[in-house]
């Protein structure tokens, strides 16, 4: 694809939402050039921070020149970056938490030594930015999820303990709920059960594994609706995805940070219980005794 308009390349009429945005920049990031996939990749997972920022400090936190952004804003079929810009605004105007996420990204890392005073403050920034970016979304995943036939859910590495949380937390009111292991190299014959009327999880961060984008790849073929938990709206798992949840992950360790991770996949847990009324909450109260009927659980006071 050319620098031309995408309005008039892709068929598609210019975006006057932040969703229609989103999914105009989805359909055509394969075909970006390299600076345009880098700035569009920041305005779709730093959203609050766009609406609040100059375009210098954009295109200083994305790494592309500011020329970059203008050019990419008239590839996406708006007249200059403030017309593409208003659409960040207006999103700001009914996400308010996003001024706290702005405010958070200011504070940098306490230059004190003591290494678990940072990684608590990490874990906190985390959290802190990964929660206006998903109010809505959650909502809408956890809406597709109760009324999915049955839901299937894969992380691998070290997304595969997030996976394996959502699995057991779900699996208290509702039986109709797989992890997708790949053990063994099972994983093609485990996908073999996708059907359209799924959902399936896929939950994954860069650097981003290969099996998890098979997953994703399968959920899509098979026709069911795909929910991704990852760190970048433009992620390979998300590209695709029906919903799509970010979290972020930065850490002063030498590890990525779940906290944000095990945040959203249990607000999504929550969400979908609260749609679904008294039986959720009869299946588990019903899975609670179970567990501790049959030794499971610990009773309190027992030696």
């Amino acid at each position: 694809m050319t620098d031309s308009l995408v309005s008039s390349a892709s068929g598609a009429d210019t975006p006057t939402t932040f969703i229609e945005l989103d999914a105009l920049i989805r359909a055509n990031y394969a075909d970006m050039r390299p600076q345009f996939q880098a700035g569009a990749a920041f305005l779709l997972d730093n959203p609050g921070e766009v609406a609040v920022s100059t375009m210098r400090a954009v295109s200083t936190r994305a790494g592309v020149q500011p020329s970059t952004l203008v050019r990419l804003s008239q590839y996406l079929g708006f007249p200059g970056w403030g017309e593409l810009r208003a659409l960040f605004v207006e999103r700001l105007a009914v996400t308010p938490k996003a001024y706290a996420y702005k405010a958070q990204s200011l504070v940098k890392r306490n230059n004190s030594d003591i290494l678990i005073e940072e990684i608590f403050q990490a874990q906190r920034a985390n959290l802190d930015a990964s929660e206006p970016k998903n109010a809505d979304e959650l909502l809408r995943a956890a809406k597709t999820l109760t009324k999915a036939r049955h839901v299937h859910i894969a992380g691998f590495r070290a997304a595969y303990s997030v996976a394996f949380m959502l699995e057991y937390l779900y699996r208290l009111f509702r039986p109709s709920v797989t992890l997708i292991k790949g053990t063994a190299g099972s994983l093609a014959m485990e996908l073999r059960a996708v059907t359209a009327q799924d959902a399936t999880i896929v939950i994954s961060f860069a650097p981003y594994s290969i099996e998890a984008v098979q997953v994703a790849e399968a959920a899509k073929r098979a026709g069911s609706k795909l929910i991704a938990l990852t760190d970048s709206a433009v992620a390979p798992v998300a590209l695709q995805a029906d919903h799509t949840i970010l979290f972020s992950h930065e850490s002063p360790s030498f590890f990525p940070s779940m906290a944000a991770a095990v945040a959203v996949a249990e607000s999504l847990i929550e969400l979908v219980i609260s749609l679904d009324d008294d039986k959720a909450v009869k299946r588990l109260e019903q899975a609670e005794d179970e567990l501790y009927q049959s030794g499971a659980y610990v009773k309190a006071g027992s030696k």
